[in-house]
């Protein structure tokens, strides 16, 4: 089957606050396909607004799929969003050889695009225990028992990263084996094409874009939606930037002021790593952000 035959799935990533949903909703429109979304927290029902999930107003004009479809204590996986996503794309491209998958949780997009190793499935009793590691003891902890598990991605692994240290000590366990292992990082062929699209904003414009967007969401009530999670604040699915700071002025840690705008100081050291992930990808195209939508529509014809 060559290139022409075969459908297409279209990526549109980037850093947080660069306007992926809106130009996936435009160009869904012009192409007359639907929206896949590639976001971690975006998955969980009840917290739209400090998701930035997509609005009742775009999921209205274009089909959304893979947002708020979980309970805040479910537990996902990149593993399972490469099988979901997988599993839905067959029908997406009954109705258009164009699918869109939007977002900026870069583990997500490289487990659809690229594969992802076949690790095993954690148990609940090893969830517990490895995040127990972690919350008894602290970073330092979880760091000590990676080292002592699997030295070896011990040494690569970002050891400010408690999430990858933790995941890997939970691999690890139910394994039996050290993670480092069953890491083979092979890219899988997928029997579709994949076009990498990302807005590409000056960074000092990309951090406007944040502050502002974080202003917009205390205005739309995100304390409000904070303020119904907040007696379930220990669950993963809510470990995020904006859902802590202001569980922290709730628990008096942190007054109002200093909480908004560390939301906004940590919304952009997020978008920083997901610039550095992006980085190692060359096959990302980047886009004006005045000419997006036409620089799309004009490289997937050349690419057909």
């Amino acid at each position: 089957m060559n290139r022409a035959d075969k459908p297409t799935l279209i990526v549109i990533t980037g850093p947080t606050g660069s306007g992926k949903s809106q130009l996936a909703v435009e160009l869904a429109l012009r192409l007359g396909c639907e929206i896949i979304s590639a976001d971690s927290r975006q998955i969980y029902r009840d917290i739209p607004i400090g998701t930035a999930a997509p609005t009742e107003r775009q999921m209205h004009l274009v089909p959304h799929h893979l947002v708020g479809f979980l309970g805040l204590d479910e537990h996902y996986s990149a593993a399972k969003f490469e099988a979901d996503v997988l599993k839905l794309l067959p029908t997406l491209w009954s109705k258009s050889p164009y699918a869109i998958l939007c977002g900026g949780s870069m583990m997500y997009i490289d487990a659809v695009t690229k594969g992802i190793d076949d690790l095993p499935d954690i148990s609940p009793e090893i969830r517990k225990k490895a995040m127990e590691i972690y919350t008894e003891g602290g970073i330092d902890k979880a760091r000590e028992v990676l080292r002592k598990l699997d030295p070896d991605y011990y040494g690569i692994v970002d050891l400010n990263n408690h999430k990858r240290i933790v995941h890997a000590i939970e691999i690890t366990m139910q394994a039996g084996v050290p993670y480092s292992t069953l890491r083979t990082g092979a890219v899988r062929q997928r029997p579709f094409n994949i076009v990498k699209f990302a807005i590409g904003y000056p960074r000092e414009m990309l951090f406007a874009r944040i502050n502002s967007r974080v202003d917009d969401m205390i205005a739309s009530g995100f304390e409000k939606e904070a303020a119904e999670v907040f007696p379930f604040r220990h669950l993963n699915s809510l470990n995020t930037v904006g859902f802590k700071e202001l569980f922290a002025v709730m628990d008096g840690r942190m007054d109002r002021h200093t909480a908004i705008a560390r939301i906004a100081k940590n919304t952009r050291v997020y978008a920083k790593k997901q610039l550095t992930w992006m980085k190692k990808d060359p096959e990302i195209h980047y886009l004006d952000p005045d000419k997006a939508l036409s620089q799309i529509i004009e490289t997937i014809n050349h690419e057909r």
